[in-house]
């Protein structure tokens, strides 16, 4: 069994830990983590810093190559763990009551340097979340808290209940569920989106380089939310983009739109066909946007999705 060394950080401090961190795992309420890739030149070990801490003192341990933050009354036990954090008592009414409303009051601001290749695994209730560089997996779960993702290349996955997500330059796959919370993905490079929500809006903004069209596969789901996509060109996909109440805006020539009164759709193909992009909202409008060619648009800063197209 590997050997297990624990911390109490009640004020600001700096951690170091020797030998490799293959995993980290951080649950807190409120306040502010970061999660970043050691550079390339670093080959130091993985380091914490707490800046503030704010109620009880956090909780972290070292076994083997799991590193975790956490509370002593709220460990970490994975995922389901977090789902049954809120879904237990349940977390409303239980955080009415005196003993949880001193749960609640917490929160902390902690700063994580790993290695590139370390698996990220989030949980929090309203704080705010940054990782980045990351090649590892990471998995963010939040219920308020916004995330802001930048250069992962490895698998993501998000849930948040209404905190917004924010994906840059992202090249791992990306999923997204949420009940409010919005996406926002600016040049994206993987391809990959999978996202369903209940009224948050979605903005996807692919970057696909390369000399031929890079196949896409994107799946996104809205009851209410706006959905604007921007594909680059050329685009290489079969599409089908289905409102049954919203407007529909199309920049592509060789889609079809089809529909008068009530539902509309948007079908066809794009290049080849090879990638998928399905898009539905039940309220919502749907947008397909063009982005420049590589050559216009060198040396001129990325195009924000305007939502006002919608």
């Amino acid at each position: 069994m590997a050997e297990q060394k624990t911390w109490s950080v009640a004020e600001p401090q700096k951690l170091t830990f020797e030998g490799p961190v293959a995993e980290v795992r951080v649950r807190v309420v409120g306040g502010t983590v970061n999660v970043v890739a050691a550079a390339a030149s670093d080959q130091g070990p993985a380091r914490l810093e707490v800046a503030e801490v704010d109620g009880p003192p956090l909780h972290v341990v070292r076994e083997g190559g799991v590193l975790t933050v956490s509370y002593e009354d709220l460990p970490w036990n994975g995922s389901q763990g977090f789902k049954k954090w809120f879904e237990g008592k349940p977390w409303k009414a239980w955080s009415a009551s005196d003993s949880g409303r001193k749960a609640w009051e917490r929160s902390a601001t902690v700063t994580l340097t790993v290695p590139a290749a370390t698996r990220v695994q989030l949980a929090s209730v309203s704080a705010t979340v940054f990782v980045s560089g990351i090649s590892g997996d990471t998995d963010v779960n939040g219920v308020s808290g916004d995330a802001t993702l930048v250069g992962l290349s490895g698998k993501v996955k998000t849930h948040t209940v209404s905190g917004g997500v924010e994906a840059q330059s992202v090249t791992g796959g990306l999923g997204f569920h949420s009940v409010s919370g919005a996406l926002t993905v600016v040049e994206g490079a993987g391809g990959s989106v999978r996202a369903d929500s209940v009224s948050g809006d979605m903005l996807i903004d692919l970057a696909l380089e390369g000399a031929a069209p890079h196949p896409v596969d994107i799946a996104l789901n809205s009851v209410s939310g706006q959905v604007a996509i921007r594909l680059p060109h050329p685009a290489d996909a079969r599409v089908e983009a289905n409102t049954a109440t919203g407007g529909v805006s199309n920049a592509f020539e060789d889609l079809r739109v089809s529909g008068q009164l009530g539902a509309k759709r948007i079908t066809g193909t794009l290049g080849a066909g090879t990638g998928t992009l399905r898009a539905t909202t039940v309220s919502g409008s749907i947008a397909l946007l063009r982005r420049p060619q590589a050559d216009a648009a060198a040396g001129e800063a990325p195009l924000a999705l305007d939502k006002k197209v919608l």
